[in-house]
Parts: C-alpha cells; sequence; structure tokens
C-alpha cells in the first residue's frame, strides 16, 4: 500500500516544513507555507517519462567516451538560433520567460509552423485547439507538420507523444501541467518540479528536444522552484513593454552556446517580425535640427546597434528640480549631471533633466555615457548636433573619457549607416591596428574635448 506523506511548502521559494508556519525562515514570506499530500510510490511507478530501456548505466572513463558530432535542428528563424547558439540541440530542455501578452505562446507557435521538415507537438495548456488555429492563421505561416493537443495531464502527454513520435516537443506552459503522482494544484511548487524533471528525463532519454513556456513573477523572475532554472539547459527571457513594437530575448543561462547572444523581433499583426538591422529602426530620421539629441553606438551582448539619446533640460517650475530617465539608471544619470557640472562648468542644479533611450529599450552599456552628456548639453543650450555625428565613451568622475569595449565593432556599425564622424575615446587599446574606414575618427580625452568638437565651445 503507498505510503503518503504531509508537508508544508513554501509557494514562494519552495522550502519544506513538518509543520505550518506563518513566516518563511528562508524568504522571508508571510502566509506563503501549504500543506501538501505527497504519495511516496515505488520508482516504477512515479510519475514522468518511463524509459523502455532496461539496463542500468554504468560509470565509464572519460577517455573512452565517443564523440559524435550532432548536427543542431535549424529553427528556420536566424534570431532564435542566433540566442541559441546556432539551433536546437537534440535532447536539450529550453525555457522560455516573459510577461503576460509579450509574445511567449506567439513565438513559439511560429517557431513550430515555420519548421515545415520537422514533426512537431505542440501542447497547450492554456489555449484550446481553436484558439490556436486563429493564432496560426493570423501569423500566415505555411503549412508544416505540426499538431497541436490540449492538455494538462503529464500522462497523457506521453501518450500523445508514443502516439505522434514528434521530433520537437513545445509545452506551453510548464505551470499549467500536472501530474497524477503530486496531489497538488497545477503550478505549485511540487507540481512544477516534478513535471520538469519527468520531461528532462524523456529529452535527454528520447534526444527529442523540448520547448517550456514559463510565467514569471511580479519581480520579473521565472515562476515557480529555482531548481526549475537549474534543470533546464537553456533559460531565455524575453523582453520587451507592451506600448512598443520591440521584444528583444536573451539568454540568462545556456549550455551549448553563449549567453551574450540577443535576437531583436518587432511585434506586428501577423506575428513577430526579425530585426535584422536594428540600427536604423532605432534611429529617428526627423531630428535633425533639434536640440537634445545624440547617437550613441552601444554594443548589447556582442551585437552592436546604434540608439538616439534624447534628453530635455528646463528651468525648475516648483522649486526642487526633478531628475527623470526612461530606459537608463537614474542614479548614473545623476552622476553624471555632477560630472557636467563640476567638470565642464555648466550650472544645472536649478534645472529639470528628462532622459529618454528611443525605441522602448534599457540600456546599461556605459558606452553611452558620453552621448548622454552631449544631448543633456544640447538641449541646455538649444543647439543641435550637427548630423551624421555619434559617440561612443564611458564618463569617468574626474571627466576623462574612458576606454569601451569592442570599438571597432561600433565604428563598423556607424560607417555602415552612413556616419561621417565617430566620436571615441583617446586611450583605446589597439590604436596602430584599426584598419582604413571611410568614416573620420576623432579621438577625445575629456568631455571639455567632445564639447567643442560637438559645439564649438
Amino acid at each position: 500500500m503507498a505510503k503518503t506523506k504531509s508537508v508544508y511548502v513554501c509557494q514562494e521559494c519552495g522550502a519544506e516544513a513538518a509543520k505550518w508556519i506563518g513566516r518563511c525562515p528562508a524568504c522571508g514570506a508571510w502566509n506563503s507555507y501549504v500543506e501538501q499530500v505527497i504519495h511516496k510510490e515505488p520508482a516504477s511507478k512515479q510519475a514522468g517519462y518511463i524509459s523502455h530501456e532496461s539496463s542500468p548505466s554504468k560509470p565509464v572513463r572519460i577517455e573512452s567516451v565517443e564523440m559524435t558530432h550532432e548536427e543542431r535542428i535549424d529553427t528556420k528563424s536566424d534570431e532564435f538560433n542566433r540566442v541559441l547558439g546556432g539551433g536546437l540541440v537534440p535532447g536539450s530542455l529550453v525555457l522560455i520567460g516573459g510577461e503576460p501578452g509579450i509574445g511567449k505562446s506567439t513565438l513559439a507557435l511560429q517557431v513550430a509552423l515555420s519548421m515545415a521538415d520537422k514533426r512537431i507537438l505542440y501542447v497547450s495548456g492554456e489555449e484550446s485547439v481553436k484558439q490556436l488555429k486563429l493564432r496560426s492563421d493570423r501569423l500566415d505561416k505555411p503549412s508544416s507538420d505540426c499538431f497541436v493537443v490540449s492538455e494538462t495531464s503529464l500522462e497523457q502527454i506521453f501518450v500523445h507523444i508514443r502516439n505522434i513520435e514528434p521530433e520537437v516537443v513545445i509545452i506551453d506552459s510548464i505551470q499549467t501541467i500536472s501530474t497524477e503522482w503530486a496531489e497538488s494544484s497545477p503550478g505549485s511548487i511540487t507540481q512544477v518540479r516534478e513535471c520538469a524533471a519527468a520531461l528532462l528525463r524523456f529529452a535527454k532519454e528520447s534526444t527529442i528536444p523540448v520547448l517550456l513556456i514559463g510565467h514569471i513573477t511580479k519581480e520579473g523572475t521565472i515562476a515557480g522552484p529555482k531548481v526549475l532554472e537549474h534543470i533546464v539547459d537553456t533559460v531565455l527571457q524575453f523582453e520587451g513593454d507592451q506600448h512598443y513594437m520591440y521584444r528583444i530575448l536573451r539568454a540568462n543561462k545556456n549550455r551549448f552556446g553563449s549567453t551574450s547572444e540577443l535576437g531583436i523581433f518587432e511585434m506586428q499583426h501577423n506575428g513577430l517580425r526579425e530585426v535584422s538591422n536594428p540600427s536604423e529602426l532605432l534611429l529617428s530620421q526627423h531630428h535633425e535640427g533639434l536640440s537634445g539629441v545624440a547617437i550613441a553606438g552601444a554594443i548589447e551582448g556582442i551585437r552592436p546597434f546604434l540608439i538616439e539619446v534624447q534628453a530635455l533640460v528646463s528651468t525648475a517650475a516648483y522649486g526642487t528640480p526633478q531628475r527623470s530617465a526612461t530606459g537608463f539608471d537614474v542614479r548614473r544619470m545623476n552622476m553624471l549631471l555632477a560630472v557636467l557640472e563640476k567638470r565642464a562648468g555648466f550650472r544645472l542644479a536649478q534645472k529639470d533633466v528628462f532622459l529618454n533611450i528611443a525605441g522602448g529599450l534599457k540600456v546599461n552599456d556605459p558606452a553611452i555615457d558620453l552621448a548622454l552628456m552631449a544631448a543633456v548639453l544640447s538641449s541646455n543650450l538649444d543647439i543641435a548636433i550637427e548630423k551624421g555625428i555619434c559617440m561612443a565613451g564611458e564618463v569617468g568622475l574626474s571627466g576623462e573619457i574612458r576606454p569601451v569595449t569592442r570599438l571597432e565593432q561600433r565604428i563598423m556599425e556607424a560607417e555602415k549607416l552612413g556616419f561621417h564622424q565617430i566620436l571615441i575615446p583617446d586611450f583605446h587599446p589597439k590604436r596602430g591596428e584599426r584598419r582604413l574606414t571611410n568614416i573620420q575618427i576623432t579621438s577625445v580625452r575629456k568631455v571639455e574635448d567632445a564639447f567643442r568638437v560637438l559645439f564649438g565651445q
């Protein structure tokens, strides 16, 4: 007869206790413990994928392991392949997380419909089959060998897998899947952990890649236990603002590739469109003659692109000046304003300063410091920066322009987009090994030197 065990599990961090506790000692959350009854079944009857291999694994010497080159599975999406590191690895478990309505299901279904040469099983626990059909008609993708089913039982999902024998499995989402082995509601700590572990065993033993879509908490982290992120091979974060059209896919964890890559998509009425050259979309074509606009050469991951930095400086009407930034760290902006006042001699203490990164992006690259200060000074003096000039440089507390990484990539991106001059730090490495370019490269040592080039002051 099966043994039962009753435990109390924190729904915030997954900590277990033998009795109910008001406050979790692990994460400090109040009233987060919920009773869960767990059946201790034999290993052969536990939830998940039942392997047909009867022979147990044996330890072998690492030198005797035979390596075979496995071709990655092409998802027919260059941006998605870029983030994965070249495509789906057979037997991998990939987790995609993001805000509600950001486009996770659209991305997964679009990838499934694009892989016309693969047999794909799309399991949805949130939408019916008719809703999936409506979404696929809106995406207007070519017909493919894609099977869809609305199912929330893990045991039934494995039945469908054995019947269809797919080459790729997509689960939307892991929080809606439950197993009969754990007596708790779908989305709980136990259900998410057990279902993910069963899907991991299935992926590794069958070499069929599995894509999981996961919910996130209000703090922006993947919902469920942290062990979910440890189990999977790749954790992808799909982010962006619902009020803007751009979406960014980045890898927080990747066992088969780099975590520095990112993919950029544009949300349209017929699905997500890949943005191969984001610089052209992020630059406004109507800012000529307007003050407070500067172009910065930024690096996101290992990908260079030019962004537009906008600033507005006005006299404080209510006594206390306001400092506001969209897409940039406010504390760093305040530091740069202090450097601008102390080292360059421009008085901004009694003026409001508003900063915006065009396109709804959030940028952490310190190389946009110089462009930010130039945009603020341009708005303060009401003098427009000449068209065709961009800049890349980190600003130190003493007003010096510090070197930045991947400078050659930034210069090549600016040259490709038709800019005729770029301001870079004077202390950049490998100064004598730069290739010949058609863009004028101006080296500046301090912020005063950059302002003289831009404004003649």
